[in-house]
């Protein structure tokens, strides 16, 4: 099988997508699952600090909004593997240096320095292989041959996979084997994605790619430009970065709340995840079948309605397995509407600017979690159940209008599939 791609064929065919998508894929993700949520098990194990904790899991994000217009860049003019290749690598070895820091550090200042720089390199470093993985998952959207929503599906249950396993095993190695354990585990994976991304895709992206941006204001203003252009993906943006700043507010908040609120251990932290994660692979596979059905809108519309109605009753859970339990509500209506928008972006966003503009998305997407996780810094830990409230009304505020005005646009319809 070949991919066509402007005026002729490839010579490269299409790598087989268990090899050449699925597993580096796989091998990242678990990394970013264990980084994303074990480093703010991390910083509150080693500071017990909520205050400390909020502020790592903004250091955490607020650094890879600054990478991601320079990673789309990059992927767009080098390929997806070198990017790829490159950051996995580059995060397995801070993550390892940090690793001996931390067991050559008593408790103290050089301790908590520590933790957070590793909250901000890793957290940049994991936006490049993020950048590079999804454009290759476009890619495969357009010239494998599979309808793209099975292909974002499969992806998405990665993730999902990724993040049912990350969390439980980041707080279970934690407990058990110190910070050691846990961040070496990471490298792992981190080598293991670095190891085994297929050099053909980079070759074969670069190839096709011709009138790709230079740098990393060329590649904002172009994303800007052709996310202007497509209306029905702005909307969908829309909404769903005003919900992120929701489900921001609540990754931050919940380790504070679990351990200090409801008296459970790191571990306890790490199985809410994992629950959340399972829930969220049953939405996965429920909403690839309901959109081949139903189209993508109302999928989207009633994975928003499921969304927002957790959030919304999150105020009335007192209890770990109540929380436990909408939060996993809340995470499967967020991979329904995870599941629309990469189906949607995938045949609408020109080849040409996909790096891009993906990261143009993803920015905007993302923008709001280092918020959140100043907001838990300076809301006081007794006041965070009262800030999730305000945070649940603006995210069913947002969603509703923005699937409003979707109703009405091209793109989310079965005719359009």
């Amino acid at each position: 099988m070949r991919v066509r791609t402007g005026n002729g064929p490839s010579r490269w065919p299409v790598p087989p997508l268990l090899h050449g998508i699925y597993l580096p894929r796989s091998m990242d993700a678990a990394a970013f699952a264990m980084t994303t949520y074990g480093i703010p098990l991390l910083v509150l194990a080693t500071t017990h600090s909520a205050t400390l904790t909020g502020l790592a899991f903004a250091l955490e994000w607020a650094p890879r909004l600054m990478a991601f217009a320079a990673a789309g860049a990059l992927v767009d003019r080098h390929g997806t593997t070198r990017v790829f290749r490159l950051a996995a690598t580059a995060r397995a070895t801070l993550v390892l240096a940090a690793a001996l820091l931390l067991q050559a550090q008593t408790d103290g200042p050089g301790e908590t320095i520590t933790v957070m720089m590793l909250a901000a390199g890793s957290g940049v470093l994991t936006e490049f292989s993020y950048i590079a993985a999804e454009t290759a998952g476009g890619l495969a959207s357009r010239t494998d041959g599979t309808p793209a929503h099975r292909v974002q599906s499969v992806l998405l249950g990665i993730d999902q996979t990724a993040t049912l396993a990350g969390p439980a095993l980041a707080g279970l190695l934690l407990n058990h084997t110190g910070a050691t354990g846990m961040l070496a585990a990471a490298a792992a994976f981190s080598l293991l994605a670095a190891a085994l991304a297929p050099p053909r895709i980079a070759r074969r992206h670069t190839d096709q790619l011709t009138t790709s941006p230079t740098t990393a204001h060329q590649g904002l203003r172009t994303g800007w430009q052709t996310l202007r252009s497509l209306p029905t993906l702005g909307w969908l943006v829309a909404g769903l970065t005003l919900s992120n700043l929701a489900i921001g507010f609540l990754q931050a908040a919940v380790p504070v709340i679990v351990v200090q609120e409801f008296g459970q251990s790191s571990a306890g932290v790490g199985l809410l995840w994992s629950a959340a994660a399972a829930a969220s692979l049953i939405a996965v596979a429920l909403c690839r079948r309901a959109i081949d059905r139903y189209g993508m809108w109302p999928v989207g519309a009633v994975s928003a309605a499921i969304a927002a109605s957790a959030f919304l009753a999150l105020s009335l859970a007192h209890t770990y397995a109540a929380y436990l339990a909408l939060i996993a509500v809340v995470m499967a209506g967020e991979s329904g509407m995870t599941v629309v928008l990469r189906t949607l972006r995938s045949p609408l966003i020109p080849a040409d600017v996909f790096g891009s503009t993906l990261a143009l998305t993803i920015l905007l997407l993302l923008l709001p979690f280092p918020i959140a996780g100043l907001l838990v810094a300076v809301v006081p830990s007794g006041q965070l159940g009262h800030a999730i409230s305000v945070c649940a009304v603006l995210q069913a505020v947002g969603l509703a209008t923005a699937f409003t005005r979707l109703r009405t646009l091209p793109g989310l319809h079965p005719s359009a599939l």
